[in-house]
């Protein structure tokens, strides 16, 4: 039996056991959201010894190569030592600069960091509170406008991160872990193409800052966003969408609560095969508006989709 090594420990784990499973029942305690390669909260690194990876192309070569890996996705077959993400080590210093709700479930969290963090609409962070809590959350920000990093949490159903979300002040230290690039992002080479961006719920993080930068960078086609929410009260950014809209006559956005969503899936009709759907959300919703894009004629391969998985 191979024998892991953590936290000034060692034990015997039978060959084959998942790494943060291994990691967690002997008291590790490390974080994790979805097991499944995409939120990066599980990251360890291995500094002697190697596991099986299952997905070696979750991480860049440099983060690979000084030995970082995601336990959820790592299989233990040798001997191997791992040392722990330690955010006051590993991570990014940063302060709440504001904290405010959009909605009745949507909590707007705004944060300096001590340093400037390069990055690009569409992108997401790991945010570890203080207590050591880890979730990964998409940027809403706009990088060189928003002097801000802003996130949009769900905070409608209870949960760890969410619950000492609502307790942040003003002046209260945060720290900041990978910073993650999805499907979503914006191509200056679709300025002409019609640009389709749907969203369910804070799905519509990302695409706020998407839709300014494709703004920002004067797209010339149409540009679509349709937004759903639960009730009307959870579209938390109808009014700035409004505001943008009127002064840009070839943005189009429609607001849609649940009821209303099935005869609006019906009527999607492209004016273009040559449209670009970026598509955010849970899982069911991003699944019935990419088969619906696909049933008008959309190909696969035009639509780039982010999805927020559950907490496993």
């Amino acid at each position: 039996m191979p024998e892991l090594r953590a936290g000034g420990r060692s034990w015997a784990v039978a060959s084959g056991s998942n790494l943060l499973d291994s990691l967690n029942s002997a008291g590790c305690a490390v974080p994790y959201s979805c097991r499944a390669g995409s939120c990066h909260a599980c990251l360890v690194r291995c500094s002697a010894g190697a596991p099986l990876d299952a997905k070696p192309e979750a991480l860049d070569a440099a983060r690979r190569a000084d030995g970082w890996r995601l336990a959820c996705q790592c299989q233990v077959v040798d001997d191997l030592t791992v040392e722990l993400f330690d955010p006051l080590r590993d991570g990014l210093p940063a302060r709440v600069e504001a904290c405010d709700w959009l909605s009745p479930t949507v909590l707007r969290l705004r944060l300096h960091a001590d340093r400037p963090l390069r990055y690009r609409a569409g992108q997401h962070l790991v945010l570890w509170s203080a207590s050591g809590v880890a979730r990964p959350y998409s940027l809403a920000s706009l990088p060189g406008e928003d002097p801000w990093l802003e996130f949009h949490l769900d905070c409608r159903l209870p949960g760890t991160f969410c619950d000492a979300a609502r307790q942040l002040q003003v002046g209260d230290a945060l720290r900041l872990g990978e910073l993650r690039g999805g499907a979503l992002h914006y191509d200056p080479d679709w300025q002409q193409r019609p640009l389709w961006l749907l969203a369910a719920g804070t799905g519509l993080a990302p695409l706020w800052g998407l839709l300014r930068e494709a703004l920002r960078q004067e797209h010339q086609g149409p540009i679509r966003l349709l937004h759903l929410a639960r009730e009307p009260a959870e579209h938390y950014l109808a009014e700035p969408l409004q505001t943008l809209a009127a002064r840009h006559p070839n943005l189009h956005v429609e607001l849609l609560h649940g009821a209303e969503l099935p005869a609006a899936m019906a009527d999607l009709r492209l004016v273009s095969r040559q449209t670009i759907a970026l598509l955010c959300g849970h899982p069911g919703s991003v699944e019935s508006f990419a088969r619906r894009l696909y049933l008008a004629g959309l190909p696969r391969n035009q639509q780039l989709a982010d999805v927020f998985l559950p907490h496993a």
